[in-house]
């Protein structure tokens, strides 16, 4: 298959803001490790911690209004990401990443001195601005701080040598706090609700954050942009109006509206329309948000498909074994969330080990190969758990997931790095963002209605909220529904990985040079 010619963007200068020498390049590789760990804790670390909220805020018709504190942020987030990335490569990361993360410590505060949750709701959105241009700008400093300067030439290779310089190394390690984040974030939020109160999930953002911002602004060297570019306005309200059509629609649909309902069928409508009207708005702007041209790159357009399929598992593995421990097992939400420590262990361990041998010259396409094998193995275990499974058994089968996943989400973001051309680095990186985010709301909703149908199907009458009231034969029935239904999602995440894999088998076989 012929390759797309890349266009050669519009010509800009960088001068160095001067060099950060070695000390100074680790203090700001650990800040940017720091301000990863924030965005994603923040993004999952609220769904522990609903019930002192809801008691506080509204205890009356707080329930109703869950879901929205709970998506607030990563609508917002989402909706802000395809911005940030054209906003990174026009006006430099450095610059960005200080705007979001001071908006993200904003947002924070606001969300700690909320007295009502319509308050809390829109505190937490526009702390999500922040939180999604932190992950995918940060990912962008790590690359620039790693690569110690430009890499060679402005074209992509879609086979041979990536320049990298040793961006795979940090790459890698923001990677894998992001997954580390995302596996803490619920028990964090629990104990802190439990034994600080649940405003101290926001406020405790509030020192730290401040710190790295300070350090950054100091510490972070950077090309500083004196040519600016013209920004795709109407391109990043398209993204925006079409992803969060969509994440409605995953969220609402089949919980709080049917399918079928006009709603649900507006939204989809709508986010179609928005979708549409995105692309043609990328084919003919002069400089867009998401240049298509990027999806000519065999490496790049692998790289996106790949990584929506891993928010899609991700979804599946870390989301449904928490219900299964508190449905079945009867475990509390704060213990459960230790129940993802071995992911976590196993995605940082590996993670580290595949950033340093791909630094050292092994091929990328390796690990994520090997971490599809992996993830599709621990998910694969995962489809055999029953009603007295041994709780250790869980726990191989949570780090074998680790260690798949932590092969993946750096090597993938690296991958498209390396293909990417420099002046597209920042559109590139939050594509993966935007990518996996889209993966894992598509994921919630076909899981979702994946398990509420299996379990109409073999469980008794009414849903999977009704099994806490119930008791002797009628509970035991229903928990065994439940089981084989989580069993069903597990294959449907399992199926999800074994086509990551067969695209990662595509992948070219990509080198760096240390």
């Amino acid at each position: 298959m012929s390759e797309t010619k890349i266009a050669p963007a519009p010509e800009r200068t960088a001068v160095a803001e001067g060099p950060a020498g070695t000390r100074g390049t680790t203090i700001a590789v650990v800040l940017c490790i720091v301000t990863i760990l924030l965005a994603v804790l923040d993004s999952n670390i609220v769904s522990s911690a609903t019930v002192p909220i809801v008691r506080d805020l509204d205890p009356v018709h707080g329930v109703d209004r869950i879901p929205w504190l709970i998506t607030a942020y990563q609508l917002a987030a989402t909706a802000a990401l395809p911005l940030y990335g054209k906003l990174c490569d026009s006006l430099g990361a450095k610059k960005i990443f200080i705007g979001a993360f001071a908006t993200f410590l904003a947002g924070s505060a606001l969300c700690g001195m909320a007295q009502s949750m319509g308050e809390l709701i829109a505190a937490r959105a526009f702390q999500g601005i922040g939180g999604g241009g932190l992950m995918s700008v940060t990912m962008v400093v790590l690359r620039q701080l790693g690569a110690g300067g430009p890499k060679g030439g402005d074209s992509p290779g879609d086979g041979g040598d990536a320049k990298a310089k040793g961006g795979d190394k940090k790459g890698s390690i923001g990677g894998i706090s992001a997954g580390a984040g995302m596996a803490l974030g619920p028990w964090l939020g629990g104990a802190l609700s439990d034994h600080a109160g649940w405003r101290w999930i926001f406020y405790v953002n509030l020192p730290v954050g401040i710190a790295v911002l300070i350090a950054a602004a100091v510490v972070v060297k950077l090309p500083a942009h004196t040519t600016r570019h013209r920004i795709d306005f109407l391109g990043a309200g398209l993204a925006a109006a079409f992803s969060t059509a969509l994440l409605l629609v995953t969220e609402w649909g089949g919980e709080d509206y049917a399918w079928t309902s006009p709603t649900i069928v507006g939204l989809a409508a709508a986010a179609a329309v928005a979708l549409g009207l995105f692309l043609w708005r990328q084919a003919t702007a002069a400089e867009p948000i998401l240049p298509l041209s990027l999806f000519g790159i065999r490496t790049m357009r692998y790289g996106f498909a790949i990584q929506g399929l891993v928010g899609v598992a991700m979804m599946g593995s870390i989301v449904y074994v928490m219900i299964y421990l508190q449905v079945v097992r009867g475990i509390a939400a704060t213990s459960a969330g230790l129940f993802l420590v071995p992911m976590a262990v196993g995605m940082t361990v590996v993670g580290l080990l595949s950033g340093r041998l791909v630094a050292a010259g092994w091929s990328q396409k390796t690990f994520v190969v090997s971490g599809t094998v992996s993830a599709s193995a621990a998910l694969a275990l995962l489809t055999t758990l029953d009603t007295d499974t041994g709780l250790w058994t869980l726990r191989g089968a949570m780090l074998l997931m680790g260690v798949g996943f932590g092969q993946l989400i750096g090597q993938l973001i690296e991958l498209v790095q390396n293909t990417a051309p420099t002046s597209q680095l920042g559109v590139a990186t939050t594509g993966v963002r935007f990518f996996q985010t889209l993966g894992t709301a598509l994921g919630a909703s076909l899981f979702g209605a994946v398990l509420s149908r299996v379990y109409a199907a073999k469980g008794p009458a009414g849903s999977t909220s009704d099994i806490a009231r119930l008791t002797g034969t009628a509970r035991a029935h229903a928990l065994d529904a439940f089981v084989s239904s989580a069993d069903v999602v597990f294959a449907c995440a399992t199926g999800t990985m074994v086509l990551a894999l067969i695209l990662a088998t595509r992948l070219p076989g990509t080198r760096t040079r240390a």
